[in-house]
C-alpha cells in the first residue's frame, strides 16, 4: 500500500505517492542446481570456503554448484580473494543455464545472529539492484545444524533484510528507478505452513519499518502536527476491525491540563495533535493491556535556547519524532498482524518546538496534567515536557506496562554512539522482557541505570522540578524527569533512541525500534 502524506504549503513541495513493491517470498526445498532464474544468491562463512587438495570446495552445496559451473566458482572466488568474510561479496555472470548469475555472499566466521542474516537480505537486495533482476533465490551453504526454530527466524530475518534493502525512499526525488524484483525463494531452510506465516509476520514488520521511515524522512514543512495526526488516523481507517483513533486538539488537552505539553506547543503557527490509536484483538479475551508512547516533535528548533554552533544538527531535527515513528511503525504492524489477547494504545504528543512571542521562555513555570509544577531551565529540553503528558494520559488508559520511546537526549548519543539506544527502567521483569526482544530482532539496546541521588540536580527553588540537570548523566537526569510523570502501579521503560534513529552514512532513517516494539507485544499474545 502506498503511503501518502498531505499536500505541504511550504516551498510547494508534494511527495510523490510511490506504491511500495510488492515482493513474493516462498520457502522451497529443492535442489539448488534445478533453480531457474535471475540471481542464485549463496551465503557462505568463512569455513564453507575450505579447499581439498585439489583446491576443491568441500562443503556440499559449493561443490555441486561449483561442478554445474566448470570449475568457474572456485577459480572466481580465488582471483577475487573473495574469503567469505562479512561485507564481501563476488557475482557471476551465466549462460545458457536457465541461471543469470550466481553470487557468493560473505557472512563472516559463522552466522547465527538476526543481523548476519538480515545483512545476507541486504546483500541480495544489493545484488538485485545492480542486475535489475526480477527473481532470486537465496540458500545458506550450511544449514544442516541449523535447528526448526533456528531455520524460521533465519527465513524471516533474511526476508526483512531483503525488503528493507529493496526500499529506497524517492517520494522528494523528481526522478526515481522503479524496483525490480517480484519473488525470492528461500531453500534449504524447510517449508510448510509454519515457515509461510513466519515470512508473512516479517513482511508485515517490514512494512511497519518503511512506513516508519518515511515518517522521519519527511521533512517538517510536509510532515506538521496535523500531518502526523492524519497518518495515524489513516492506519486506523486501514485496519479499522482492530484499531480505532482519537486524536485531540489544543482545546480537548487545556481541558484535560496538559500545561506541560501545550508549553512547549504554544510559539508554533502549526497547532499541536494529541493522537491516541487503540489496538484491540479481533476476537477473544484481552489478558494484557499495554501502552507505547512516542516523542513527536516534528521539528525542533530547540526554542529561546536555539541549537546553534556545529554539531547542534538542527537540519536534521525532523528527525525529534523518531519514537512516534517506531509507535505508528510498530500500528501499522500491529493492525496486519492482529495479535489475540492484547490491548495496545499507541499515544503520541505530537507539535513542534519553535520560537515566538507566543512561546515558552527560560525560567517560565509549566503545569502538568498530574499537577506536578516545572520549571523551564532550558527550552532545548522539550521532548520530555511533551511525554510528561503523553505519559500521564497512558496511565490513565489502565495499562499494565509502558514503554515509551524518544529521540530524547545528545548523552545518550555520546555514551553509547550512533547504533545503541539507551534503555532506563526501574522494573528487572519489563527490562528482560524487552531485551529478550531486541535480541530476536537484532537492535542494540544497552540498559542504564536510574541513579536516583541525580535527582539532585533536578531540583527547583521554586517549583516541584527543573526541566534539565546539567551536563553530566544527561540521560539519566531525562529519565528520572520522565518517571515523576509514571503512576507506581505501572511497570514502564523509557528508550532513547537519538543515536540509531538516523544512519548518517547514507543520510537517511532506520526505523529503528518498530521491529522490537512489535515482538514485545507479539509476546504478550495468548
Amino acid at each position: 500500500m502506498a503511503h501518502t502524506i498531505a499536500k505541504a504549503t511550504l516551498g510547494l513541495t508534494h511527495p510523490s505517492s510511490i506504491e511500495t513493491p510488492k515482493i513474493s517470498f516462498a520457502a522451497k526445498e529443492i535442489d539448488v542446481v534445478e533453480w531457474k532464474g535471475d540471481i542464485l544468491a549463496v551465503g557462505v562463512t568463512e569455513k564453507d570456503l575450505v579447499r581439498d587438495e585439489n583446491s576443491k570446495f568441500e562443503n556440499p552445496i559449493l561443490k555441486k554448484l561449483d561442478s554445474l559451473l566448470g570449475g568457474l566458482l572456485a577459480e572466481a572466488s580465488s582471483e577475487e580473494d573473495f574469503t567469505g568474510k562479512a561485507g564481501q561479496s563476488t557475482v557471476l555472470r551465466l549462460s545458457g543455464l536457465g541461471l543469470k548469475r550466481v553470487g557468493l555472499i560473505g557472512l563472516g566466521q559463522s552466522a547465527s545472529t538476526t543481523a548476519a542474516f538480515q545483512g545476507l537480505g541486504e546483500a541480495v537486495a544489493a545484488a538485485v539492484k545492480a542486475a535489475q533482476a526480477t527473481d532470486v533465490a537465496i540458500v545458506l551453504a550450511s544449514s544442516k545444524g541449523l535447528s526448526a526454530e533456528s531455520k524460521l527466524s533465519t527465513a524471516s530475518a533474511i526476508a526483512s533484510g531483503t525488503v528493507l534493502g529493496i526500499h529506497e525512499d524517492n517520494r522528494y526525488r523528481s526522478e526515481s528507478k522503479k524496483p525490480t524484483l517480484k519473488s525470492v525463494d528461500i531453500l534449504g531452510l524447510g517449508s510448510g505452513p509454519e515457515l509461510e506465516k513466519k515470512l508473512k509476520y516479517a513482511e508485515d514488520v517490514s512494512s511497519g519499518i518503511i512506513f516508519g521511515r518515511e515518517l522521519v524522512n519527511s521533512p517538517a514543512n510536509v510532515l506538521t502536527p496535523a500531518v502526523l495526526a492524519e497518518e495515524a488516523s489513516k492506519i486506523a481507517a486501514t485496519y479499522s476491525d482492530v484499531l480505532s483513533a482519537k486524536i485531540l486538539d489544543v482545546e480537548q488537552c487545556k481541558e484535560l491540563k496538559m500545561g506541560s505539553y501545550l508549553g512547549v506547543a504554544a510559539a508554533s503557527a502549526n497547532p499541536a495533535h494529541f493522537i491516541h490509536l487503540c489496538y484491540k484483538p479481533p476476537s477473544g479475551p484481552v489478558k494484557a493491556k499495554l501502552g507505547l508512547v512516542g516523542k513527536g516533535l516534528t521539528f525542533d528548533s530547540g526554542g529561546y535556547n536555539i541549537k546553534t554552533g556545529p554539531g547542534c544538527s538542527i537540519e536534521l531535527m525532523k528527525f525529534d519524532m523518531g519514537g512516534s515513528a517506531a509507535v505508528l511503525g510498530a500500528a501499522k504492524a500491529i493492525g496486519q498482524i492482529k495479535p489475540l489477547g492484547v490491548e495496545v494504545h499507541f499515544i503520541i504528543a505530537a507539535c513542534e518546538n519553535m520560537i515566538s512571542g507566543t512561546g515558552v521562555r527560560p525560567g517560565d513555570i509549566l503545569t502538568a496534567s498530574n499537577g506536578k509544577t516545572i520549571e523551564v531551565n532550558n527550552t532545548d529540553a522539550e521532548g520530555r515536557l511533551t511525554l510528561a503528558d503523553a505519559l500521564v494520559y497512558a496511565c490513565n488508559q489502565g495499562v499494565d506496562k509502558i514503554v515509551d520511546l524518544a529521540t530524547l537526549t545528545g548523552a545518550c548519543v555520546v555514551g553509547l554512539g550512533p547504533s545503541i539506544a539507551g534503555v532506563f527502567t526501574p522494573s528487572d521483569d519489563l527490562a528482560k522482557e524487552v531485551l529478550t526482544a531486541a535480541e530476536v530482532t537484532g537492535e542494540k539496546l544497552w540498559r542504564l541505570p536510574l541513579e536516583e541521588s541525580y535527582w539532585e540536580s533536578m531540583k527547583s527553588g521554586i517549583a516541584d522540578m527543573l526541566n534539565t540537570g546539567g551536563r553530566q548523566g544527561g540521560a539519566i537526569t531525562a529519565a528520572l524527569f520522565l518517571k515523576q510523570f509514571v503512576d507506581e502501579k505501572v511497570q514502564w521503560m523509557h528508550i532513547d533512541l537519538a543515536g540509531p534513529v538516523w544512519n548518517e552514512k547514507k543520510r537517511t532513517a532506520t526505523g529503528f525500534g518498530i521491529s522490537t516494539l512489535v515482538e514485545w507485544v507479539a509476546k504478550h499474545s495468548g
